[in-house]
């Protein structure tokens, strides 16, 4: 099992109640900070809840480096399509994953890990959603969207194993 220690850098700390994310990358570095969207349905690990799992985690695996901004996935898979006004009135419904994924593993055994509340098999993410949808305030399914331009600033900075906290 991945265990990043507390000081491990780069590192993430997700704010719910504050709708922030921010990456810090070293002990003298006062962090970059991006607004996000978590669970509509507020903060919880149990599975099909739709909420957003707290406590300790870490980045297991990026998805989607060279792909196209807007680049939809489903299944953790490019699609083929770029996400457009056009196509999101086609498609009101979908839950949109764009851009970049980076998908969080639970670190903490019957919190955020294991049976009922695993973390990973839940298939919670940071990722990018369409600029339509509004940051700053919970409207996602348990993951964790940001802009696109966001998720790409930060997966250029961050990869496997980068140690993230929620609270």
């Amino acid at each position: 099992m991945h265990n990043p220690s507390d000081t491990a850098y780069p590192h993430i700390a997700i704010s719910l109640a504050e709708q922030r994310l921010r990456l810090v990358r070293s002990a003298d570095d006062d962090g970059i900070d991006y607004p996000v969207s978590t669970a509509l349905n507020g903060a919880g690990e149990a599975d099909g809840s739709g909420c957003t799992p707290r406590g300790r985690h870490y980045v297991r695996a990026a998805i989607g480096d060279g792909c196209v901004p807007g680049t939809v996935f489903v299944a953790r898979r490019p699609t083929g399509e770029i996400w457009s006004p056009q196509m999101a009135a086609l498609h009101p419904d979908r839950d949109w994953i764009l851009t970049r994924i980076l998908w969080l593993c639970g670190l903490e055994w019957g919190k955020n890990r294991g049976p009922g509340v695993d973390t990973f098999r839940r298939f919670i993410y940071i990722h990018g959603t369409p600029d339509t949808e509004p940051m700053g305030r919970p409207e996602s399914h348990g993951c964790i969207r940001m802009r696109n331009t966001d998720i790409l600033d930060l997966f250029s900075r961050v990869g496997p194993g980068t140690g993230v906290d929620i609270a």
